[in-house]
């Protein structure tokens, strides 16, 4: 057996040709051009990729977009008070605040309590990363308003191949904000039976070998193993990473396809799903706030 390739960028087009025809209705009936704004701190080079990759994105479906770019050596008080100029600005509707930020914001600590801050003063509805507490505590209480756009774009995904969810046994490896936690209560809503692995659990391959899917998010190349994988399972691999030769690869090996019956490519599989439902995400937010 070999497993069929999940094409997320077929699936990115879709939703992106429907985000499309929503911003040409908006503008049509009230006028309303949906609006983003990217935050870029300092000079990661991947970050300055991914907000291109945005931009060209909002050119296609007609999103206006606009870059807000700060030195490396920029203040807290500095980037706060431009997210607050974004929060008041009419003509913006999403704002997403591109990480990681430079380690002498998050005192060498990404995962820190500046970040939270940070991400806490965008507005709520302007929220279109789905990062703010308010937002993942509805998504949480199972009243999903804006979904983080790595996880919703997994559901888009496994919905492309008529997943049956329920009951299903889900492994997720990783337990971020981002990804892990997120998808978790996305499938667990759809009545998914849901196991959260991480990088401190003990048996992890025997877990691993329960799922009917299994999500891998920890950002550790390669790291699921082909004979981790049930038979007939579906894989979702959202792991990005590169190697010192220059070849990205996701956290799940190649060989794992020989086992799966569906599994995403890496690059072509999760990665065009964020920024499609990132413009989702953007429109909603435009339609929202135009009511």
């Amino acid at each position: 057996m070999s497993a069929k390739l999940i094409d997320g960028k077929a699936v990115a087009e879709k939703v992106m040709s429907e985000v499309a025809r929503g911003v040409e209705r908006l503008k049509k009936e009230k006028k309303i051009i949906p609006g983003l704004a990217a935050v870029l701190v300092g000079d990661n080079e991947a970050s300055k990729i991914y907000v291109r990759n945005k931009r060209i994105a909002c050119e296609k479906v007609g999103i206006y977009s606009t870059q807000e770019l700060l030195p490396g050596t920029a203040s807290e008080e500095e980037l706060l008070g431009l997210i607050d100029n974004l929060n008041k600005d009419p003509m913006i509707h999403g704002i997403l605040v591109q990480l990681p930020l430079p380690s002498s914001m998050t005192n060498g600590n990404p995962s820190g309590m500046n970040v939270q801050k940070i991400l806490s003063e965008v507005a709520p509805e302007k929220d279109v990363d789905g990062f703010h507490p308010i937002n993942l505590g509805k998504l949480f209480s199972g009243m999903p308003d804006m979904v983080p756009c790595t996880p919703a774009g997994i559901i888009k995904l496994l919905e492309s191949i008529n997943f049956d969810f329920n009951g299903k046994e889900a492994v997720i490896v990783g337990r971020s904000n981002i990804v892990g936690k997120p998808i978790a209560l996305l499938l667990m809503q759809r009545h998914a039976t849901v196991t959260i692995c991480h990088s401190q659990t003990k048996n992890l391959s025997e877990k691993v070998k329960r799922g009917d899917l299994v999500v891998a998010a920890l950002g550790k190349p390669a790291l699921i193993q082909e004979d981790w994988i049930k038979p007939g399972a579906v894989v979702i691999d959202v792991g990005m990473n590169r190697l010192p030769n220059g070849k990205l690869v996701g956290d799940v090996d190649p060989k794992a396809a020989s086992k799966a019956s569906f599994i995403t490519p890496v690059p072509g599989g999760v990665g065009p799903m964020t920024i499609a439902m990132l413009l989702s995400n953007t429109l909603e937010a435009a339609r929202r706030q135009s009511s």
